[in-house]
């Protein structure tokens, strides 16, 4: 399974006392920050000192991360004299192609809210197991439910690897295989893309929305993920391992784990340029040509975890 490690609390977040924060993680935090009204459109922002403080890192630290939401335009005001405010229109922020890349859980959603903002919405995926695609489709799936939005047709294909294979991560580091690490990873694959299923197909009911997902199983575990969005899109990541211990059954067991909702998500359009475009197209034929050959049927049932 991949999550998120064990972590000591800091003002609500959890990190773990051996990992200091990132300058990239910090902006993750504070772009969560602002865009959870935490950090309201025009407030001052805390200064760098109380930053630094704060997360326990350097001040050049907290001048990256802030240099990184300017970037996105959440941050005006950036000077040397006086804290950056958030942006008062956080409506012109950069989320689309044009942004630079974002982590998973900020890029993602908005581009699959603005997927969804066409008749037909097609979203192919092929990922470890699912668990960004469920959490940012929630996004469209809160605007079709308030009138927002209103699709006539849904179409969703995901790949995702077997059950059938050993995975590549997180399996136990230096240590013999003893299969608990491969049945949590199943088990959260199965729970996240029955709850993926579930929440797409109840829009037939209650929108009359003709809606049609479909996973298929591949023989190898990926170390990247892509999204493709109406054809149009292409959103692509890096699964980044990290090496760290975690208890399991009261047992301190050594894993390799990937951070996918922090992946750093790099997007592309249709008609954005030769490179962009490119892209888009090889990697729709990419996934098709996987699609079409080496995948099998996938069947999300229950699985034990213990």
């Amino acid at each position: 399974m991949v999550v998120e490690p064990e972590h000591a609390t800091v003002n609500g977040r959890s990190r773990s006392p051996r990992s200091p924060w990132s300058h990239r993680e910090l902006a993750d935090e504070l772009r969560t920050r602002i865009r959870s009204g935490v950090l309201r459109p025009g407030q001052r922002m805390p200064t760098q000192a109380k930053l630094a403080d704060e997360f326990g890192v350097e001040r050049g630290a907290v001048r990256q991360a802030l240099r990184i939401l300017q970037s996105e335009r959440l941050l005006t005001n950036m000077s040397k004299g006086s804290p950056a405010t958030v942006a008062p229109d956080l409506g012109l922020a950069l989320t689309g192609p044009g942004a630079p890349p974002q982590p998973t859980m900020v890029g993602l959603a908005p581009r699959i809210a603005e997927a969804f903002a066409q008749p037909h919405v097609e979203i192919e995926a092929l990922c470890l197991t699912a668990v960004s695609l469920t959490m940012a489709i929630g996004e469209p799936l809160r605007l079709i439910h308030a009138g927002r939005l209103k699709p006539a047709k849904v179409d969703v294909r995901v790949l995702l690897p077997s059950s059938d294979i050993e995975l590549a991560f997180p399996s136990r580091v230096d240590a013999p295989a003893d299969g608990l690490l491969q049945r949590r990873w199943l088990a959260h694959r199965n729970a996240q893309g029955q709850v993926l299923r579930h929440n797409l197909l109840a829009l037939r009911a209650t929108h009359g929305i003709d809606v049609h997902i479909t996973f298929r199983a591949l023989p190898f575990t990926p170390p990247v993920k892509l999204y493709l969005l109406n054809g149009s899109e292409a959103l692509f990541a890096y699964y980044t391992l990290s090496q760290r211990e975690e208890e399991i059954g009261q047992e301190q067991v050594e894993m390799y784990d990937a951070e996918g909702t922090r992946s750093m998500l790099f997007a592309f359009e249709q008609g954005a340029g030769l490179r962009d475009t490119t892209f888009v197209e090889q990697s729709q034929l990419w996934f098709n040509a996987l699609w079409e050959t080496i995948s099998s049927e996938l069947t999300l049932t229950p699985t034990p975890t213990s």
